[in-house]
């Protein structure tokens, strides 16, 4: 009975301890990945920064917030290119200090100002505020940035909740009582949290006065196109609108999106999230000029897909794209190895600068323009879909709310990197399970070898 036991006791303990190492795993993966995409500036590289403006003095005038906590860069990075590719509207990024502010997975950004800088009127006030993501929407960390929107929604401007930027909006207070969205991943616990706002799914974006809040990430775009409609005109978001090239956008286009939930479809991207170890390591050419989309688009697909990581690499610290924003890079000497440089913006392989192609060349590593030089989201999600597979590239569109029915996405190269990990990491939970049974069968030999 004694021994039965035992052998019991033994059993549950390897199988415990199997289960704890498949659970310390399980958390590693996701950690890292999270943290490769979480990287402060240093402080190096906040010396010497350059001066940096508005996009123009067009008389409606838009500030983009940054968030303290990490922001994410499509939310920040779509809007601002929508809004400052027309003459009438004036963008500028603000945040709660002059240092510049950590994205998501890219480059981190320099605020054009302070929220005291608008306070004391150093900047002009807007007339519309577009709030992204962050990653503290509720913590302490932001409530500067809660304070600043009230104080400019209370002296009537407008505000553009991107994606899960309802979340600040709505810890500010400012959705109580009114309709709005959010990323189809945060409407359950929200609608739990915030029971006093009227959230609803399955819509692009919904306005609510002089608020509008859109669903995922790239809803930001159609989201900004109507904020331009309201205040520049039908014609000119029409115009705007074909510049941005969303899938089925027009100022008539239903609002509709589908009802979105994790399925079996998403595994590759949850195995990818699982098991990051080893993955590519992308370089993301950036040169002066570059268009804001683009960049957004190039490193958000990784960032949700946790297909490779992704470092944005130039000639020297800094780049301005094409409406002014000022972006940090790794300069090129500095970079570390890399498995291929991607140029977003660049139409074709002779288009891309010289000086990105011979230090990519002085390394032996390949450079790449997206998906043949198709701008945006759309090469972006056809560029994932080549290097990795065609299910990765829906889950990773499906997360970031782009419409694909357009597209004609390859069918990709399967990696056997994760499921080699899967099973790597199966067999090491295994050992650890074993490893008492292994010590009690050396301890068991040990003493029969001196009681011979």
């Amino acid at each position: 009975m004694a021994a039965r036991s035992r052998r019991f006791v033994h059993a549950a303990l390897a199988v415990v301890l199997s289960l704890l190492t498949v659970a310390a795993l399980a958390f590693a993966g996701p950690w890292m990945a999270d943290a490769e995409s979480h990287v402060r500036p240093s402080a190096e590289k906040l010396k010497e920064l350059p001066t940096n403006r508005p996009s123009s003095s067009g008389p409606i005038v838009v500030a983009v917030v940054l968030g303290s906590s990490g922001t994410v860069g499509s939310d920040v990075l779509a809007p601002y290119e929508v809004f400052a590719s027309s003459p009438d509207f004036s963008v500028y990024t603000v945040a709660a200090q002059a240092v510049p502010a950590a994205v998501d997975g890219g480059p981190a950004i320099v605020p054009t100002y302070t929220f005291e800088d608008v306070r004391s009127g150093m900047a002009r006030q807007p007339d519309v505020v577009v709030v992204p993501a962050v990653g503290a929407p509720e913590g302490t960390e932001e409530a500067p940035m809660r304070d600043w929107i009230v104080e400019q929604s209370s002296r009537g401007a407008r505000i553009l909740g991107v994606c899960s930027g309802s979340m600040v909006l709505a810890g500010a207070g400012l959705l109580d009582g009114h309709k709005a969205t959010s990323h189809w991943s945060r409407l359950g616990a929200l609608k739990q949290s915030h029971p006093e706002v009227q959230w609803t799914g399955g819509l692009r974006f919904v306005q609510d006065g002089r608020v509008i809040t859109t669903a995922g990430v790239t809803s930001g775009i159609p989201g900004a196109l109507k904020v331009m409609e309201d205040l520049a005109g039908a014609a000119e978001a029409e115009r705007v609108g074909r510049l941005m090239n969303y899938p089925g956008w027009s100022v008539a286009a239903s609002l509709s999106i589908p009802a979105e939930s994790f399925a079996t479809s998403d595994i590759p991207i949850a195995l990818n999230a699982l098991a990051p170890w080893l993955r590519p390591t992308i370089g993301v050419g950036l040169f002066n000029g570059v268009g804001e989309i683009d960049v957004a688009s190039a490193f958000e697909v990784y960032n949700v897909s946790f297909a490779a990581r992704t470092v944005a690499v130039a000639a020297t610290n800094t780049v301005t794209t094409k409406h002014g924003l000022i972006l940090l890079t790794v300069p090129e000497r500095q970079a570390p190895p890399m498995d291929r440089v991607i140029v977003p913006g660049a139409a074709r392989v002779q288009d891309i600068d010289p000086q990105v192609s011979a230090w990519a060349a002085s390394r032996n590593t390949p450079v790449e323009t997206i998906a043949g030089g198709e701008p945006g989201f759309d090469g972006a999600i056809e560029y994932l879909a080549q290097h990795t597979d065609r299910a990765t590239a829906l889950s990773a569109a499906k997360m970031i709310d782009y419409p694909t029915a357009h597209l004609n996405l390859p069918a990709g190269r399967t990696s056997v990197r994760v499921p080699i990990l899967v099973v790597l990491g199966l067999r090491i939970a295994i050992l650890v399970g074993s490893l008492p049974a292994i010590i009690r069968t050396l301890v068991r030999r040990r003493a029969q070898r001196q009681m011979i």
